[in-house]
């Protein structure tokens, strides 16, 4: 089998000058504490806090020249979102939601100069929610799928779940490739998609199952595993958080394969508001555009997940 490669975002920029969901119940317990981690260290300027640090580009440059004039709605647009989900979206120290997809909806908001508000509502009943007009728009990590979209309207994915690799930073493993990874083991959660995906594209790896991802992450940090393939966002809080104690990091690529780890997640909307996604649709790609994307980005994942 020829070597695969990292089926990589062609439009990842370093800052420098069928996806469920994943690990909710052990997010809950990291929501108070990045909460006010985000609130001490991440109040001051973007730049100090670039260096290093991949901010993924979901946005096709063409659609610049595609761009329509969008009018402010007349009527305030009501964001649905969860406070339990960090970074992504949590309550913050105060109990206002906030987190990444939040703070990028006020973002838009301010953009389009319309007025908004948020309101969190538990993550099971947000769809139902916005089909029963009890909001506007969803602004939390729900996946994009075929069956949503037959449902609702959703922008363009302004976040992804990348998979990637971690190991040790003592043990100097080269990046994964086919051939580097025969025989290496490799930790992966039990039925996920990156075990099918690890077994499909690097089948001479030792794959170790494990029951879910906590388990596989301290089993790399104690060396049991050379590697351990996973969720890069679930990972990015381990690298960066104290139950790593610094022992491992990132190593080689990100991996973006739709069939496995799905489209991402987009701000939805019902059908019958097309304007509104239109519009916030062009005021995603404006905020890119302008630094306001990668100034949040950085705020809420001083560990890139790419």
């Amino acid at each position: 089998m020829s070597q695969p490669v990292p089926m990589r975002n062609p439009r990842t920029t370093p800052a420098t000058s069928t996806v469920a969901r994943p690990m909710a119940r052990r997010r809950r317990g990291w929501a108070t504490a990045f909460a006010v981690l985000a609130a001490l260290c991440w109040g001051g300027p973007a730049g100090a806090r670039a260096e290093g640090v991949t901010i993924p580009n979901f946005w096709n440059p063409r659609a610049r020249q595609e761009r329509m004039e969008t009018q402010p709605s007349a009527r305030a647009v009501r964001f649905l979102t969860d406070d339990e989900f960090p970074p992504l979206h949590f309550a913050g120290p105060d109990g206002t939601p906030t987190g990444f997809s939040v703070e990028l909806a006020r973002a838009v908001c301010e953009r389009l100069a319309m007025a908004c508000t948020v309101q969190a509502r538990r993550f099971d009943t947000l769809l139902d929610a916005l089909a029963d007009r009890q909001g506007d728009v969803v602004a939390a990590a729900t996946p994009l799928t075929p069956a949503l979209r037959a449902r609702f309207l959703a922008t363009r994915p302004y976040f992804r779940w990348p998979a990637r690799f971690a190991a040790r930073t003592d043990k100097g493993l080269p990046a994964p490739s086919a051939a580097a990874l025969a025989e290496r083991s490799v930790g992966v959660v039990s039925g996920s998609a990156h075990a099918a995906y690890l077994k499909a594209f690097f089948p001479r790896a030792a794959a170790k199952d494990f029951t879910d991802l906590a388990t596989a992450e301290g089993a790399l940090r104690r060396g049991e595993v050379d590697y351990v393939f996973a969720d890069g966002l679930n990972l990015a809080l381990w690298i960066g958080g104290a139950e790593a104690a610094n022992c491992c990091t990132f190593t080689g690529g990100d991996y973006l394969e739709n069939r496995y780890f799905g489209e991402g997640i987009g701000f939805v909307t019902r059908a019958d508001d097309a304007a509104l996604s239109r519009a916030l649709d062009d005021a995603l790609q404006r905020l890119w555009d302008e630094g306001k994307y990668a100034e949040l980005y950085l705020r809420f994942f001083p560990v890139s997940p790419f």
